[in-house]
């Protein structure tokens, strides 16, 4: 069982800047993939970033990319995600996630733990 804690949400305005932070405990085995989702109110749950923790390749959702950045720490076992040039339409609470295996997926229901989310507001 792998528990994650993600952290570091806030309020920021327009063009403001926000890192979360994830952190695994528990049997973090390899080979897996961490990843950031977001989610509105009412609405689907929507994949942000992801990485492979055993070999670092990293990729983006569409409306991120050149503003977002994941990363990791081994020896920590924890995942970031450094939000810059943030705007209103990324407001929203953001889960950390891993996934069972190594291969790229976007897809929430092929992630099997979740951190309990942070929020973030973008106000303009």
């Amino acid at each position: 069982q792998v528990q994650l804690v993600d952290s570091g949400g806030g309020s920021v305005h327009v063009g403001g800047s926000l890192r979360l932070s994830c952190a695994a405990f528990g049997r973090t085995f390899s080979p897996y993939v961490m990843a950031w989702f977001r989610q509105v109110s009412g609405r689907e749950r929507i994949f942000v970033a992801g990485i492979t923790w055993s070999s670092g390749y990293t990729y983006y959702g569409d409306s991120v990319k050149d503003r977002f950045t994941i990363s990791k720490d081994n020896a920590k076992n924890t995942v970031y995600l450094q939000m810059n040039s943030l705007k209103p339409e990324d407001t929203a609470v953001y889960y950390c996630a891993r996934s069972m295996t190594d291969v790229i997926t976007t897809r929430p229901y092929q992630f099997t733990d979740w951190g309990q989310g942070t929020q973030v507001t973008v106000s303009s």
